[in-house]
């Protein structure tokens, strides 16, 4: 990569900051007024007209600056648009992360953005939409909570770990054996405990600034991890997928 080029990421994540910042005092009056709500995939995959407006803002704003860009959002995908990851620089957006959390005013709400380039994840922006905590890390530049350098536990011993997880949205059956297996499992290991926010960005978030030791879900898209990861990986974690091998993007 070339100095003009990580000028150039460098000047992008600048961007992302500030639309973050912006994104989030959006959601921050739409959590006050009355909420029109439909569902997705399935009853308790929620969407709510602010998540489109946000995500609409999101978009529009960095497609003025950066015409050439491509754009990857959890409701565009949800409306229909192709999920597919190029070489080009890429977008990553989560506009409203815990829109159930939303929808109650409960206060674990998140805008995610994250940037990739050469199917590289590059930075990762992450706004606290109710606290106005900043989590920001940028490939090779460390991982910091506003502005404070950030890392991960050194606890390996899972038996004093608190993990941290989500139920998700598929609430089959099936679906549910295998969570209440792996809540039994973890809880007979035994781990200090177990805890769902709602929030999959701020609970990995919340794994950057050690404040637990580790998170797993099944069934995670790429806008709900692509900050993230880049916030872990720079705070000294690592992202894995369900085989024990490094995570791919989940742009498959």
């Amino acid at each position: 990569m070339t100095s003009t080029e990580i000028k150039c990421w460098g000047e992008c994540m600048d961007v992302a900051v500030q639309i973050a910042h912006k994104a989030g005092k959006v959601v921050q009056e739409a959590v006050k007024q009355e909420k029109r709500v439909s569902s997705k995939s399935t009853p308790t995959d929620l969407v709510t007209e602010a998540d489109q407006q946000v995500e609409d803002l999101i978009i529009s704003t960095l497609r003025e600056k950066f015409p050439s860009h491509r754009f990857i959002g959890e409701e565009s995908s949800a409306a229909g648009e192709k999920c597919i990851l190029t070489d080009e620089p890429t977008w990553i957006i989560d506009p409203i992360d815990g829109t159930c959390n939303f929808v109650h005013s409960f206060p674990m709400v998140a805008v995610s953005i994250g940037f990739a380039v050469k199917k590289e994840l590059e930075f990762g922006v992450i706004y606290h939409c109710f606290d106005g905590t900043l989590y920001t890390a940028r490939r090779g530049h460390g991982a910091f909570c506003n502005g404070t350098p950030i890392q991960v536990s050194k606890e390996k011993d899972i038996s004093k770990a608190l993990i941290l997880t989500e139920i998700g949205a598929k609430r089959d059956p099936a679906t549910l054996e295998i969570f209440s297996g792996n809540m039994l499992k973890l809880l007979s290991a035994p781990a200090h405990g177990v805890r769902i926010i709602g929030s999959s960005t701020l609970a990995l978030c919340h794994i950057a600034t050690g404040a637990a030791e580790a998170y797993y879900q099944y069934g995670l898209h790429c806008w709900d991890i692509a900050a993230a990861a880049v916030i872990i990986r720079e705070a000294g974690g690592c992202v894995i997928d369900t085989s024990g091998e490094p995570w791919d993007g989940c742009f498959r």
